[in-house]
C-alpha cells in the first residue's frame, strides 16, 4: 500500500488556531503530514521565514505529543507541485473558510492537477469555530491592541506582542 503523505502549504504569518484545526484534521487522513511554510515575499509577511517556521514547529510539537500524529514543518520557495514531489507528497491539503476562498483554491487545484496529475488536492472546510479566523485579521486586531488570545496560541500571541512592541 502506498504511504499517504500530505502537504499543507501556507504563509502562516502567524499560524492561527484555524490553521491548527486544519492540521489536526488533515493529519488523521494521512500517514505523514508536512506543514510547508512558504517564503511568499509578495504578501509582505510580518514575521520572517525562520520565525514562521519556528512558530509552526512549536505548535506542531503540541499536536504530535497529544495526538500521536506524524507531522513535520519545512520551508519552501518553489512551485508547490515541485516541492510536493521533492517531499514525496501525493496529496495537497487546502483549508477553506468561506465560499469566497473556494474559487481561488479551485483554480489553483486545477492548475496543479494539469501540471502534476498524480498529486491530489483535498479541501477541508474550517470548523465552525474557526471559519472567521485569518492571519491578516489577527495581525490587525493585535496591532491595534485587541485581544487575540482566542485566535492563536499563547506562544504565538507572545511573539505577536513582542513584534508589535518592536515596531512601535
Amino acid at each position: 500500500m502506498t504511504r499517504r503523505v500530505g502537504l499543507y502549504p501556507g504563509t502562516f504569518d502567524p499560524i492561527t488556531n484555524g490553521h491548527l484545526d486544519i492540521v489536526a484534521r488533515a493529519a488523521r487522513q494521512v500517514d505523514h503530514l508536512i506543514v510547508a511554510v512558504a517564503v511568499n515575499a509578495g504578501k509582505g509577511p510580518l514575521f520572517n521565514l525562520d520565525e514562521r517556521v519556528a512558530m509552526a514547529e512549536a505548535e506542531m510539537a503540541d499536536l504530535i505529543a497529544t495526538q500521536g500524529v506524524s507531522i513535520e514543518v519545512r520551508p519552501f520557495e518553489t512551485l508547490l507541485v515541485n516541492f510536493s514531489k521533492s517531499c514525496g507528497a501525493n496529496l495537497i491539503v487546502r483549508g477553506l473558510r468561506a465560499v469566497s476562498d473556494f474559487e481561488y483554491e479551485f483554480q489553483m487545484a486545477g492548475m496543479n492537477a494539469r501540471i502534476s496529475p498524480e498529486i491530489e488536492t483535498m479541501f477541508l472546510m474550517a470548523s465552525e469555530r474557526c471559519q472567521f479566523i485569518s492571519s491578516r485579521f489577527v495581525k490587525e486586531i493585535g496591532r491595534l491592541g485587541g485581544d487575540i488570545s482566542q485566535f492563536v496560541s499563547s506562544r504565538v500571541k507572545a511573539r505577536l506582542d513582542e513584534k508589535f512592541s518592536q515596531l512601535a
